[in-house]
């Protein structure tokens, strides 16, 4: 391991950790892929190397460039090199398609596409391509696309020089990122170099990373888990990320034994995949020691430990605007369901509507600032008018609500959009989706207000429910198994059955949607069947 010395900011750059790292331990595994393996000494000549043709197909400092590509290896010397330049990439979903994916890359602004040659099919249909040159992986050349095309075999064969990088500094944006799109149109985060070598650093240190660490990588590169978790902690650590394509339950812990990965990270269902497979006599046989699993219901973490053999299961909250915000530190206790205090470098408040801050137990919206320069995002990407509505009184919010104990412990209640008040109750459609989601007939749901015909700023609760292939339940079905397991309020005034909920390209519920939608033919009226609660 070698942990880089960061205290000067001038070397708060992406490309000269990079380039130090070379220089301490150039032979030291850097990304491990497969049976291959990439030393920090490697990447920088690669990087270099791909810096020296991306200039010469005319990137210079401030241009964006948009990638749209598998995770695999190419992604870190490509990125790395654009850094180095001080130029900016942008990655899209590998998911995405049609509008979506025109909208991303408008959006990007970029003149530039570095993509997989199998993606070419999608990106063909889109009516006019706005690039003016393409970089192609797994292929000889873009003819289908009718544009200019470089592979990266090209890019990397021509020996490289290192850039200078005297005017670049470590505020200066080195990526953007999409936000997921559950609200409207995505918003594209502008994230300095600081900004993600200091959440690598708060990452690896709260997670205990010591000497002999295999980080493992499985996430898809479009997200800013995959780097800040892994990738960037590797490189400021001076430690091995492995990587795969792609997430497989069936071979997630084979996986780890064969790079012999000591951390792990999973977000959302990836984690319970692995926790709701069959058992085996040799799960608890893998040399994973820690495990980021965001989130993890706070009853399954002991269970998850003693099934998969790991010693700690961290926990924590975050944003793409902000990475990490809230942790839970090595070697401290905390509370059930408890996201741990604030990291480093930001200071953190629940702050009611007039951004005044609530008192212990009471829920605000969780509010952000930085105390250090360039500790969250610079804004979102050619839409100041998004950036201002996102500060207020000097604070950035996050648009999520949470609570805190006399002890300082913070806690997860809702994102405020779908936090529904009625009859002077606040209730978490958070809280409400987990209680209908104990129902062994429902495969997803989705809860959300209703505007209340008494009184405009209250709304009654509807939930919009699909059903497991082959299961049947009633509304009135659920609404007495969500009455008999949860407080009496959680039981809804609407019950709508769906073959689908809206949502993203990356499978994230659009509930705006379903809040314009309302109250259809379709959907069961509590109050009009007759439906009376126990309380």
């Amino acid at each position: 391991m070698n942990l880089l010395d960061l205290s000067d900011t001038r070397s708060r750059l992406l490309g000269q950790c990079l380039l130090r790292q070379a220089e301490a331990v150039p032979d030291a595994d850097f990304i491990v892929w497969g049976d291959e393996s990439y030393s920090f000494g490697r990447v920088n000549e690669l990087a270099n190397r791909a810096a020296t043709a991306f200039a010469k197909l005319g990137v210079r400092r401030g241009d964006t460039v948009s990638f749209m590509m598998g995770t695999c290896p190419d992604w870190i010397w490509l990125t790395l090199a654009l850094n180095k330049l001080g130029a900016i990439w942008v990655p899209t979903n590998v998911d995405y398609k049609g509008q979506w994916l025109r909208e991303s890359f408008e959006d990007g602004g970029a003149s530039l596409l570095v993509a997989d040659a199998q993606r070419f099919g999608r990106i063909a249909a889109l009516d006019g391509i706005p690039f003016e040159h393409v970089v192609v992986r797994g292929g000889d050349d873009a003819e289908e696309l009718g544009i200019a095309s470089t592979t990266i075999e090209q890019m990397i064969e021509t020996p490289g020089s290192e850039p200078d990088c005297d005017d670049l500094s470590y505020g200066d944006t080195s990526s953007i990122l999409w936000t997921s799109g559950t609200t409207g149109r995505s918003k594209g985060v502008e994230q300095s170099h600081n900004v993600w070598i200091r959440a690598a650093v708060t990452g690896g240190v709260n997670a205990g990373l010591r000497e002999g660490e295999v980080l493992y990588n499985c996430l898809p590169m479009y997200q800013s888990a995959a780097w800040v978790a892994n990738v960037y902690r590797a490189l400021v650590f001076g430690v091995p990320c492995a990587m795969d394509a792609a997430f497989s339950p069936k071979e997630f812990w084979n996986r780890t034994r064969h790079y012999g990965a000591t951390m792990i990270f999973t977000l959302g269902a990836m984690h319970m995949f692995l926790w709701n497979a069959p058992e085996r006599d040799d799960d608890a046989d893998n040399p994973v020691r820690v495990a980021g699993a965001i989130p993890m219901p706070e009853d399954l973490i002991p269970r998850f430990k003693e099934r998969f053999g790991i010693e700690e299961v961290h926990q924590g909250y975050g944003q793409s605007e902000c990475m990490a915000l809230l942790a839970r530190r090595p070697g401290l206790e905390y509370k059930p369901n408890s996201l741990g205090g604030p990291v480093d470098g930001i200071e953190v408040n629940l702050l009611d509507d007039d951004d005044v801050a609530v008192g212990s137990g009471e829920v605000g919206e969780i509010c952000v600032r930085p105390i250090e320069p360039y500790s969250i995002f610079n804004g979102y990407w050619r839409n100041p008018e998004a950036t201002v509505t996102a500060w207020s009184n000097l604070w950035y919010h996050t648009g999520d609500l949470g609570r805190a104990d006399d002890d300082g412990e913070f806690y997860f209640v809702d994102r405020k959009a779908d936090f529904i008040r009625f009859k002077g109750r606040n209730i978490s459609s958070f809280a409400v989706e987990a209680a209908f989601s104990g129902h062994p007939a429902v495969a997803q749901c989705a809860a959300h207000g209703v505007t209340s015909e008494e009184l405009v700023a209250e709304a009654e609760l509807k939930v919009c429910v699909v059903l497991k292939p082959g299961e049947t339940a009633t509304a009135e079905d659920l609404a007495r198994f969500v009455n008999q397991n949860a407080p009496y309020f959680f039981v809804p005034r609407y019950i709508e059955f769906m073959d689908a909920l809206p949502s993203t390209p990356t499978g994230r519920v659009q509930k705006y949607q379903l809040r314009e939608r309302g109250v259809t033919d379709a959907t069961w009226d509590a109050q009009a069947v007759g439906f009376k609660t126990e309380r």
